[in-house]
């Protein structure tokens, strides 16, 4: 699906886009691979990184739309990535958070529309369900955008889907590099928020490689939702320094003890590997969301399900969970 195709990711300098790109690269034969983001010495560093000749590198921001219409002309395929994610940070700077994770998603809409790309999948992430801090609300809003373009498209090709999964293992600013670091830097405790936290958790290349599968699925509108497995934060950093105790600090504002992925409200179809969230509102070009576009089928278990990581039926061990860490 992505050979001689012209790809676009927006905040393609992050830990998602290097991946995306490094497993591009490595299976298929790209036109060209656009890494659109604002910082010019992550641009310059991933450059040095990825010489092939299907690379370019177009400075610029979300919240820009002209220069998003510029960068999209020609492309196929979009991913958008970008986004502040910091929970604290955006409580503190609330508008700043908002232009960027909602007026950029409208203008990354707005641009794909304008160039009729085909095919665009948003980021999410679970704090946008049931979001209780601004940054997971400012995601539900970007979700609800990107589902309700598929009706402002008119006859026009494009489609939009989104992908929401849980905190990614190795991430830039995730909880295992932190650790990761205290412990390196001889730290004689970990900190933990909370003896019961638990949250979902998925390697970088789950991740990448779950977008890349729901590019082939979707026919517009769907949220998707992959199942992957719980971890308690304090096996987590049991795991990883066995030998170092812990010091509870408490929740820090905005924080759930358990992370949701699916609420109770949501109208939701379950397939073998994954969920699709069905959209709240009726198409144009009405489908049946039972079924994705590869014809697979899906059950309808409808409303009243919540998919959080508390209640989540599959759980990591130590052993896997140490592996994964190697592996990621």
């Amino acid at each position: 699906m992505f050979n001689n195709k012209n790809i676009l990711i927006t905040g393609g300098t992050g830990s998602f886009g290097k991946k995306y790109t490094e497993i591009i690269l490595s299976k298929y034969k790209p036109n060209k691979i656009i890494i659109f983001s604002r910082d010019e010495l992550k641009q310059y560093e991933m450059a040095q990184y990825f010489t092939d000749k299907c690379m370019r590198y177009f400075i610029g921001d979300v919240r820009d739309e002209n220069r998003l219409v510029e960068a999209m002309d020609g492309v196929d395929i979009v991913i958008h990535a970008a986004a502040l994610k910091h929970v604290p940070i955006a409580e503190y700077n609330p508008m700043e958070c908002i232009k960027t994770n909602i007026d950029g998603a409208q203008n990354v809409i707005n641009a794909a529309i304008k160039n009729e790309v085909d095919k665009v999948i948003a980021l999410s992430t679970d704090k946008a369900s049931g979001p209780i801090n601004l940054y997971g609300a400012t995601k539900l809003v970007s979700d609800k955008l990107f589902v309700a373009a598929n009706n402002v498209v008119g006859g026009r090709k494009t489609r939009f889907a989104v992908v929401r999964y849980g905190n990614v293992v190795g991430s830039r600013g995730s909880v295992v590099p932190f650790f990761k670091k205290l412990i390196d830097d001889g730290a004689i405790e970990l900190p933990i928020t909370d003896v019961d936290m638990t949250r979902f958790l998925i390697t970088l290349e789950d991740g990448v490689n779950f977008v890349l599968d729901n590019f082939e699925r979707m026919h517009g509108g769907e949220i998707f939702i992959p199942k992957i497995p719980s971890l308690k934060m304090i096996d987590l950093a049991t795991s990883l320094a066995p030998k170092l105790p812990h010091k509870i600090i408490g929740i820090r504002p905005g924080e759930k003890l358990h992370e949701v992925m699916i609420t109770a409200d949501d109208s939701v179809v379950e397939f073998d590997t994954y969920y699709v969230i069905k959209p709240t509102i009726q198409f144009a070009h009405i489908v049946n969301y039972n079924s994705n576009a590869l014809g697979q089928k899906g059950i309808d278990i409808g409303m009243g399900f919540e998919y959080n990581s508390l209640n989540n039926t599959q759980w990591y061990t130590n052993d896997d969970f140490l592996e994964m860490v190697e592996n990621s």
